[in-house]
């Protein structure tokens, strides 16, 4: 085997087990988020409509979770191709073509998402400056002051997302580029013993 290619297969090798293990737990925050997002959404209904008597923090709390919810399973959903996409063109091409062009779209992505995530550190940079209009931290319950809590908790979601996205993206070109000019199949959770038998 080539040596460049066997180092591009350890690289992807560890890369694909970091990832697997990362998003698996993002996965599982994810789904912890959603739970706490019903469970305030419902919190609200019960107070608006049975008690007549709205809460001014659910509808800013929930909107917390479902951010950091979107930036937890985003990059798991990317891997796994769920994003929307069109795909008619790579069905005319032959599969070279189309391999190719998977990947230069790859490498358009992850421009993008560096430059997502300078626009994210930004956003978060300036939600140090503003005070959430509703969620406090109950301080005074140990004796402290209670106060707001910043609006950059809630937008260090987009970089943390954007940070896995771009992870996957390069296992992701990885993957295509050993597949395309390899020849060797990578399925999902590809380990070293595979790599052992090539």
């Amino acid at each position: 085997m080539n040596p460049a290619i066997k180092f591009l297969l350890i690289v992807f090798n560890y890369l694909e087990k970091i990832n697997t293990f990362f998003l698996r737990i993002g996965r599982q925050l994810a789904w912890i988020a959603i739970l706490l997002m019903v469970i305030v959404i419902m919190i609200q209904v019960f107070f608006r409509y049975v008690l007549n008597n709205a809460l001014p923090w659910p509808d800013e709390l929930a909107r917390f979770l479902m951010l950091w919810m979107t930036g937890f399973i985003a990059p798991s959903a990317y891997r796994w191709g769920g994003f929307v996409s069109i795909n008619m063109l790579d069905r005319f091409l032959p599969k070279i073509i189309s391999n190719l062009l998977f990947i230069l779209l790859l490498v358009v992505s992850l421009g993008v998402l560096i430059i997502g995530i300078q626009l994210g550190i930004k956003h978060i940079n300036a939600g140090w400056i503003f005070n959430s209009s509703s969620i406090k931290i109950p301080l005074s319950l140990i004796g402290g002051k209670t106060e707001n809590i910043k609006l950059a908790w809630m937008y260090m979601s987009l970089p943390v997302g954007i940070v896995f996205l771009i992870s996957v993206n390069v296992e992701l070109i990885l993957r295509s580029f050993l597949s395309t000019f390899s020849k060797i199949d990578l399925p999902l959770d590809f380990d070293k013993e595979k790599l052992e038998n090539y």
